[in-house]
């Protein structure tokens, strides 16, 4: 099997890329694809070892003609994109192998009867899936870098393999499809991939709504109905009707934290777009139902409703029809600024979702349970998945601009300056205010530009239904008062919804602070009343990486989520996790089966909040397929983790973690934070300075335009690393840690007993070791050889690249490996097939940046866009960007 599937990949990569070289032939002549053809072979063998062809490459690749510069990292960029849809094609088609780790992921049905055996009944199964509640927050972090037009073209590509794979016995199919498929990766080559303008936060939600239209759409029901199955076999029941383990919001439009593009404005214009969308998506299920609902049996609660017609379904649908219509045509009209009465419009998910249920209910009633769990099941699942609204939408605000909101409000009021009081003043002026019945800002009030854009926000808020909003998330948040201010604002301008709060730890120190701050928090008098015995605490896994290197911020991580437990366990307050991870491991990304498993028992407890960011969405969500494993892998882990949870972590080996992570810190710092060449070297070595030109996303590269690396945002920190691939942020004070654990007696039995018997540190160290299989420094060797004159440097460099030898070396020894992915062969391929198509992206990469830094940032049109190409395409074939 395994031989066949390594077939079916390579066969798939030759297809795309016999075709991309038959497209730049027609285009740009055979010549100038044999000159592509010599440059991957030059890689290819320098890939082996061949030091002559590494100097080869780089030779062949300076004597360039300019002309010939943007069509060559256009070609490889374009190669690495198709190899990712052959790739992602296998995935979907083989769902078993989708960590390329075999039996590391098991399928729910395994699950099932692992939970059963364990003592778990069947009807306890249905109840733990039935409330389990698994929110998945689509994000528009800047780090999707192909055009909205290129990814529908590469879906229409993938249907193209499936129909020339299907066509065995139908060889005029699989001509049909093979001369779409060469259509298509022409129209590919002949598009523009970079954008000309950054996407708005408007344009990032219609993304991310494209998203449910084109793949999730099909998928959740696709999901239910496997779901259903199963447990009709283990418990001989369905799911219930309204019952959604995994719903989908997003932070598209809502996210203002560092983003001045996202105003109250936006954020309103995003609600009416995904209200829009949904009542357009479900008139195409309504018209269907309607077509397909033409029998006449049915209850008399369904006769009650609709009188004795003939086709009772047809009725009832027919109304609803009308409802579906006016509410997209009212959300049309409001978007376009025009007011109409649209008369009764649908508002609510329950307005819904209460005439499909009588419909389904007559049926059943009537004995046609067939037809009810047909086409009408699947929307009735829709509806309790997506609402009314596609997504609930998320807010989240810096905490300072609360704060800068409370002091100009105390100044005006005569109250004194908020920003001069101390943490138990505000709380008590907070409460006091909270308990008020009087409003306590005037009506009108002149307040700064940047308070009223806050006060707006609420505003939005108070106009809408709760279902249609998700989470108030706030970043930075440090003390009580940070939540109680929000509470406040809620009250005063946010009408009658109240939105969950939840405070955002991010850095080391708040980390270590939050269940200090959470146990202070639901101990003040008259806040539990606003929770609804509830609370959210929102993990940062980007800037705590950031601030502390990855193994001091992965282990501040998981004691900050077991004290949290522990407080809320204490007050009696259910508590959801909410995960801010990202797509690379310096930012918590990984496999989420095993991401979730390493969590603290207890940590997942049928709840859980988790971030989905940027390209990560495309690769877990953009294909019906796809997605529908993706589904099934939250599912999974979070039922096992709620039903079967690991073990609690020995006491020795947290003593372990807290030596290695303070050892980890240290040396971290000691570069990040402490060497002044640090900052110079990050600069003159990484593309750090041209990545504002690259237009990814809404939000700016940088929290301030002024200062240092602290300013910058995680996300263009660790894509800098990245494109060099020296991927500094994820392993940096690693190897310190593990070496020296090492040479002490016992280390190396600790770290291998850790490693096999505490998924937290397995799957830290599987990550760590996928990371080290993506890094080369010798690419990142090069890059210093063209970017840096320095000596001091030059040797800090050197430094870093003896660091990151000696980490593989630890690694190894740990893993008891003679080389990294050796129990992951299906990576260490994906990784190689790719590596000749971007190392000339680095060595062009590297080449244009010292041109651009030559003309003082004034080189051509071209050789810029050439520039920003070779980003994208390093990005697209290490399948990350940040």
């Amino acid at each position: 099997m395994s031989h066949d599937l390594h077939e079916s990949l390579r066969d798939n990569v030759r297809i795309l890329g016999d075709s991309l070289g038959r497209t730049i032939a027609d285009d740009l002549g055979q010549s100038f694809v044999n000159k592509i053809e010599a440059i991957r072979a030059h890689a290819k063998q320098g890939r082996q070892g061949d030091s002559l062809h590494q100097r080869e490459l780089i030779d062949y690749l300076r004597k360039l003609p300019e002309q010939d510069l943007l069509p060559v990292t256009r070609a490889f960029n374009q190669f690495l994109n198709l190899a990712n849809i052959a790739e992602q094609h296998y995935r979907a088609r083989f769902r078993r192998v989708e960590d390329y780790k075999p039996g590391s992921q098991p399928v729910l049905g395994e699950l099932l009867a692992r939970a059963e055996k364990a003592g778990n009944s069947p009807r306890s199964l249905v109840e733990t899936l039935a409330n389990m509640r698994v929110e998945l927050v689509l994000t528009a972090h800047p780090t999707e870098v192909i055009r909205r037009t290129l990814i529908q073209k590469y879906d229409a590509i993938d249907d193209c393999l499936t129909a020339i794979e299907g066509s065995d016995d139908y060889p005029e199919r699989g001509t049909r499809a093979q001369g779409r498929l060469e259509e298509l990766i022409s129209q590919a080559w002949h598009t523009d991939e970079i954008r000309h303008e950054r996407p708005t936060p408007v344009d990032e939600a219609k993304w991310g709504f494209a998203v449910i239209e084109n793949s999730l759409w099909q998928a959740v029901p696709d999901f239910h109905r496997d779901l259903d199955n199963l447990l009709l076999e283990t418990a001989g029941e369905r799911l219930p009707l309204d019952a959604a383990p995994i719903r989908y919001a997003s932070w598209m439009g809502g996210d203002r934290d560092g983003n001045p593009n996202v105003t109250a404005k936006v954020t309103r214009e995003v609600l009416l777009l995904g209200r829009w969308m949904a009542a357009d998506l479900y008139l195409r299920d309504l018209e269907q139902l309607k077509t397909e609902l033409s029998m006449w049996k049915a209850n008399s609660a369904l006769r009650a409703d609709v009188g004795e017609v003939a086709e009772p379904y047809r009725e009832l649908l027919k109304r609803l029809l009308v409802r579906v219509e006016a509410t997209r045509d009212w959300a049309k009209a409001q978007l376009d600024g025009e007011r109409i009465d649209p008369g009764p419009i649908i508002e609510t998910r329950d307005q819904l979702y209460a005439p499909l249920l009588t419909c389904y209910r007559s049926l059943c009633d009537v004995g046609l349970d067939t037809i009810a769990n047909g086409a009408l099941l699947d929307t009735l699942r829709r509806v309790a998945v997506f609402g009314v609204t596609l997504t609930k939408l998320d807010l989240r605000q810096e905490g300072s601009r609360h704060a800068q909101v409370m002091e100009e409000l105390t100044a005006t009021l005569g109250l004194g300056h908020y920003g001069d009081w101390n943490e138990t003043q505000r709380q008590e002026f907070l409460l006091a205010e909270l308990a008020s019945q009087r409003p306590l800002i005037p009506r009108r009030w002149e307040c700064s530009a940047e308070t009223r854009e806050v006060l707006d926000t609420f505003r939005v808020i108070a106009q809408e239904h709760q279902e249609a909003l998700g989470t108030y998330i706030i970043s930075m948040a440090a003390q009580p008062s940070d939540v109680l201010a929000v509470a406040l604002l809620m009250k005063e301008v946010g009408g009658q919804v109240k939105l969950p709060i939840a405070p955002l730890f991010e850095t080391l120190n708040d980390l270590d602070h939050a269940a200090e701050v959470i146990d202070q928090l639901l101990a003040l008098p008259g806040y539990r009343a606003l929770t609804d015995e509830r609370q959210e605490v929102m993990i940062g896994y980007s800037d705590s990486a950031k601030d502390a290197g990855q193994l001091a911020a992965a282990w501040a991580q998981y004691r900050a989520q077991e004290s949290l437990v522990n407080v809320c366990e204490k007050h009696g307050v259910d508590l959801t996790l909410f995960h801010g991870r990202g797509g690379t491991v310096g930012r918590g990304g990984g496999p989420a089966h095993a991401a979730i498993l390493s969590q603290p028992p207890g940590s997942v407890n049928g709840s859980l909040r988790v971030t989905e960011q940027g390209e990560m969405i495309r690769f877990k969500f953009g294909q019906p397929d796809i997605a529908l494993r993706s589904m099934e892998i939250y599912a999974c882990a979070v039922l096992e983790a709620t039903l079967l949870p690991p073990p609690e972590p020995e006491p020795h080996w947290r003593e372990e973690m807290n030596r290695l992570a303070e050892v980890a810190h240290a040396a971290y710092v000691g570069v990040v934070r402490e060497d002044q060449d640090f900052v110079p070297y990050f600069r003159a070595v990484t593309p750090e300075g041209v990545l504002g030109r690259l237009p990814l996303g809404s939000r700016p590269t940088k929290r301030r335009q002024d200062g240092g690396v602290e300013t910058l945002r995680a996300i263009p920190w660790i894509f800098a690393w990245t494109q060099i691939r020296l991927m500094l942020p994820a392993w940096l004070g690693s190897g310190e840690a593990f070496s020296r654990r090492l040479e002490e007696p016992g280390g190396r039995e600790v770290l291998r007993e850790m490693r096999t018997q505490w998924p937290f540190f397995g799957t830290y160290l599987d990550m760590l070791e996928m990371l080290l299989a993506k890094a080369d420094v010798a690419i990142a060797a090069y890059y210093e050889y063209r970017l840096v004159d320095e000596p001091s440097l030059k040797a800090l460099g050197q430094k870093l690249r003896d660091r990151f030898g000696r980490l593989e070396e630890v690694v190894l020894e740990i893993l008891q490996q003679e080389e990294l992915l050796e129990n992951t062969p299906l990576i260490r391929q994906a990784i190689d097939v790719r590596n000749p198509y971007i190392d000339p992206l680095h060595g062009l990469q590297a080449e244009l940046l010292q041109r651009n830094r030559d003309a003082d940032g004034a080189i051509s049109a071209d050789l810029s866009r050439a520039l920003m190409v070779t980003m994208a395409g390093i990005a697209a074939g290490l399948r990350n960007t940040g």
